[in-house]
């Protein structure tokens, strides 16, 4: 669950309106170019379409399960009888998610116009949904389409690591947060250690080695190390650099990357709350991040493979088998098709207007904050017409 080198400045163009000046290629090369990404479009359409496909497929195997095994009915009557005030509690969370990845993508590639970067980021979330390449993968796919709309391949990619790395350390730290409050009693749950202390521990390690991984390198520690490893470590650093000033930064928009997991976590809640059993919060927030490891299981949507792992941590966190089951399968469905519809028709989007020019955004230090903006603006509205000619 995510996604990268010096301090980005406002000097940085993620998404340049054109590619860099430099000499002309030949017309050959263009044309060139232009069918390899083209060729490139039509085999991501298609992986997307598939995957739409076999989601469908695998929801209406589930279904049929759920009617036809007797010991699922109760699971099938459950669901059935979900009020649809928590299931549109649970759908509103959902948009929110999709809507707080929007920020944090913006937030990463600050220059990225807005429209073109929120399609961008829910073509990444689609993508993340339906087909079976993981969050790193989704995120690839993002830098495709901005390397396609004349971004930097280099600059590009290290922007994608940030907005990785991002989105996972948000994940980290809410799941050492979870377990340290489970295992001192400050929330409600159990408090076996093995439960809650192993995981904050280990999420505490992963922590601090890739926060301490910059002054690693800056001391030399990996000089003896093969080349291709250094570098790679360097790189890494650079982008960890980065994420460290986007994480501890005052920007409101951090609410992006913290809202993407916190809001998909809260889909779960509502759906346990319809079901009318809800384990304590912090127990969900640490069963729902270890099943997500499965995910690594190329599974389109992590169909059966997620809802199992899900199922399996949240009775060993102590929720009912029967609840843990019909809350996981409505939250899946809704986690799954809100970011694929949503992002499919912005991918489609996208490829309606891929020859549109784009025009940058001014970098964040150079624009005016809305409060001065709008006071301008009236203060000009309620000037006379000699007072506003001296205003310009």
């Amino acid at each position: 669950m995510s996604s990268p080198r010096a301090e980005p400045g406002p000097s940085r163009e993620p998404v340049p309106a054109s590619p860099p000046a430099s000499p002309r290629k030949p017309r050959g090369d263009d044309q060139g170019q232009r069918h390899q990404s083209d060729i490139h479009a039509a085999q991501s359409s298609r992986r997307l379409l598939h995957g739409l496909v076999s989601l469908t497929v695998l929801i209406l195997i589930v279904v049929g399960l759920l009617l036809a095994v007797p010991g699922l009915r109760g699971v099938a009557h459950t669901v059935e009888h979900m009020p649809l005030g928590w299931v549109a509690v649970a759908v509103g969370c959902e948009i929110f998610s999709c809507v707080g990845y929007i920020i944090a993508f913006l937030q990463v590639f600050e220059r990225a116009p807005v429209r073109f970067g929120a399609r961008v980021a829910l073509s990444e979330l689609a993508f993340n949904a339906a087909v079976s390449i993981g969050g790193a993968g989704s995120v690839a796919v993002g830098a495709w389409l901005l390397v396609e709309r004349g971004g930097s391949p280099g600059r590009v990619a290290e922007r994608s690591v940030v907005l990785f790395l991002l989105t996972s350390a948000v994940n980290v730290i809410t799941f050492i947060l979870a377990g340290l409050a489970l295992f001192t009693g400050i929330v409600p749950g159990t408090s076996d250690p093995l439960l809650t202390l192993l995981p904050a521990a280990v999420g505490t390690v992963i922590l601090a080695f890739f926060l301490a991984l910059p002054a690693i390198i800056d001391r030399g520690l990996t000089r003896r190390l093969p080349n291709p490893v250094r570098v790679v470590l360097e790189t890494s650093a650079d982008s960890i650099r980065d994420t460290r000033n986007i994480l501890f930064s005052r920007d409101w928009r951090i609410v992006g990357a913290i809202g993407y997991l916190w809001l998909d976590i809260a889909v779960l809640i509502a759906c346990f709350a319809a079901t009318g059993q809800v384990p304590p919060v912090a127990a969900i927030v640490l069963a729902y991040q270890i099943a997500y490891m499965s995910n690594i299981i190329p599974i389109p949507g992590g169909i059966g493979v997620l809802d199992g792992s899900m199922v399996g941590m949240l009775v060993l966190y102590g929720a009912k088998a029967t609840a843990a089951t019909a809350a996981t399968l409505v939250y899946h469905a809704i986690s799954l098709w809100i970011p694929a519809m949503w992002g499919t028709a912005a991918f489609v989007a996208l490829r309606r207007t891929k020859d549109r020019p784009l025009t940058l955004r001014p970098p964040r230090a150079e624009r005016r904050p809305l409060l001065p903006r709008l006071r301008s603006a009236r203060s000009e509205h309620e000037s006379t017409p000699e007072e506003r000619h001296t205003l310009h």
